[in-house]
């Protein structure tokens, strides 16, 4: 089994996806989505070492009735430095296996047309190749989580790039910090956009205020890209805004471990 993990600035987010021949399981293989087993999810924290974070997925792999001779292989990509080599680390001391560290020096199955392709976190150029896999191109991909970021795939399949914006989370949490008399709301839509209250006057701006960002966005993409484009949502944040922004043909929160599976396919693995 493959060990997919996908490390960002809130959650590490893992999926077990079968390794085996099709005729060996009954799974299409032809689907990423049906060869995902599981998904697991623990928090970012870069003081925890690397036998801590083993302890913790082994013992979750085990819950869910994997265990740790199953994985034969794994693929990380990881927004968050200090974490990436104790993942690593954690890779070979627990499983015995080497993993595929995602970066834009692999084969990733597209040209990235960045300005300059290192600085493209590798998330986002996993979730482009899932995207086209399952939806074509040119597609916009839409992640809300920790930040709000914008991606966009040609019709000719070539990653060019995208936008970032400050998630709505990081948001609330400056105004909740920097003010005296703002405090924390519960992230849903208020009633109108006008509030009355303060607490519907933030909702509005947070969760109204992003589904407009999120419209505009992806009209700007389509007019530069193509207006058949297909629009795919994903990130821990994406159902606040999806209600509200009539512009996501698909909502997929397993995105980006199936474009870690595929990257590892494509790179003679599997």
């Amino acid at each position: 089994m493959l060990l997919t993990i996908d490390i960002g600035n809130t959650a590490v987010t893992m999926g077990v996806f079968y390794d085996e021949p099709a005729a060996a399981t009954g799974v299409n293989k032809a689907n990423p989505l049906q060869r995902l087993v599981t998904t697991l999810r623990v928090a970012t924290d870069s003081r925890r070492l690397a036998d801590e974070y083993g302890i913790l997925v082994k013992n979750l792999l085990e819950f869910r009735g994997i265990a740790s001779s199953d994985i034969t292989a794994a693929s990380i990509c990881s927004v968050v430095p200090p974490l990436t080599g104790l993942f690593e680390d954690l890779c070979r001391r627990y499983f015995g296996i080497a993993p595929l560290l995602v970066n834009s020096q692999i084969d990733l199955g597209m040209p990235v047309r960045y300005d300059n392709p290192r600085d493209v976190g590798a998330d986002r150029i996993v979730d482009a190749v899932a995207a086209v896999e399952l939806y074509g191109a040119p597609v916009i991909i839409v992640d809300l989580g920790t930040a709000t970021v914008f991606d966009a795939v040609s019709r000719d399949r070539e990653y060019l790039g995208g936008a970032i914006a400050p998630g709505i989370n990081l948001s609330a949490d400056a105004l909740y910090d920097n003010t005296s008399l703002l405090r924390r709301v519960e992230l849903v839509a208020p009633a109108a956009a006008v509030g009355r209250n303060t607490t519907a006057a933030l909702q509005s701006g947070l969760v109204l205020g992003y589904a407009g960002l999120v419209t505009t966005m992806v009209e700007r993409f389509k007019a530069e890209i193509g207006s058949d484009a297909q629009v795919v949502g994903t990130g821990g944040l994406v159902t606040v805004i999806a209600d509200h922004s009539p512009v996501f043909n698909d909502i997929n929160q397993e995105l980006t471990l199936v474009g870690l599976d595929l990257i590892y396919r494509m790179n003679g693995a599997g």
